[in-house]
């Protein structure tokens, strides 16, 4: 089986039609019924089942249509990739990251990458925590940005920023109008928050912040998205703890207010394969730290230049 023949089997299940695929082929459609017979006779199992008048898929047909169009797929991305490679620093970067991650440069670290290295392709996919660390597993991404978990052994993880959190209130609350907001002042205030299968790591931090502020946090709505959660601050639905970078969210009808005391701290953490060390890989986490230095989420104190 070579690619050849995958080519004139999927254009001829595709047309169902034997001329049509010929032309689409450019090739005879005596040569082409004379190839489809002898894939056939190769296989040991009939394709297509004809008549003086149709052409259509049997079983056997039907499951190699599929699996057909995967490996035609994968060899034209081979072959992209490797043009793409001819010369220097090449290849495709998968990328998972939690949506907060637009906020702390990595549109703009993207964006220089791609234009330094035209030879690299950057795939962004927005996950979870928990949705990075299976993908990095499946080898379906090669790197992430996520919030704090509990790591299988083969999952690294490097602290990259580290940023304060926040009080995010309705802009005409009363308690907008002071500097900063003591944690105890929001005790009988309707919360916004993430479900806990999204980040248990940071739903268990805020429940346990406003429990030791000496409260249990009344959770009114629940969102996905922090930016969802500001919108619904915004339409006056409760209140919330979001992380610095937030305050970049364009939104008048909310103001973003430190806390007193001891400050509530949220982190970003790259996730790697553990022994992965690629050049493309390792040299994007430089772009992405300084893009990072210029958001209001600060470069982690113990991040090196290559997060390694």
């Amino acid at each position: 089986m070579d690619l050849k023949q995958l080519r004139y089997f999927v254009a001829v299940a595709e047309e169902l039609h034997f001329g049509r695929a010929a032309k689409r082929l450019f090739i005879s459609q005596p040569a082409l019924s004379f190839d489809i017979r002898k894939f056939e006779e190769q296989l040991g199992v009939q394709l297509l089942a004809r008549t003086n008048k149709t052409v259509s898929l049997t079983n056997a047909g039907q499951v190699l249509l599929g699996e057909a169009r995967r490996l035609l797929l994968q060899a034209s991305e081979a072959q992209r990739m490797t043009v793409r490679s001819a010369h220097g620093l090449a290849g495709r970067l998968r990328i998972g990251f939690v949506n907060s991650m637009l906020y702390r440069g990595m549109p703009q670290a993207v964006k220089r990458f791609e234009a330094d290295y035209p030879s690299v392709e950057i795939v962004l996919k927005e996950m979870n925590t928990s949705e990075q660390v299976h993908a990095i597993q499946r080898m379906q991404i090669d790197m992430g940005c996520a919030h704090w978990g509990n790591f299988p052994t083969d999952v690294i993880s490097t602290p990259i920023f580290a940023e304060p959190f926040l009080c995010c209130l309705p802009a005409a609350h009363p308690l907008a109008r002071k500097r900063k907001v003591d944690l105890r002042a929001l005790a009988q205030e309707p919360f916004i928050l993430f479900p806990r299968t999204v980040s248990p790591h940071y739903h268990d931090l805020i429940i346990a912040q406003c429990v030791g502020a000496g409260f249990s946090p009344l959770i009114r709505h629940e969102a996905r998205l922090w930016q969802t959660v500001v919108t619904m601050v915004g339409f006056g639905m409760g209140v919330a703890l979001v992380p610095y970078t937030l305050r970049q969210v364009q939104d008048p009808r909310v103001c973003f207010l430190p806390l007193t005391g001891e400050t509530l701290m949220s982190q970003v953490l790259l996730l790697r394969r553990s022994g992965d060390a690629e050049p493309v890989a390792e040299r994007f986490v430089d772009y992405l730290i300084d893009a990072g230095s210029e958001s209001p989420a600060k470069p982690h104190s113990s991040a090196s230049r290559r997060a390694s």
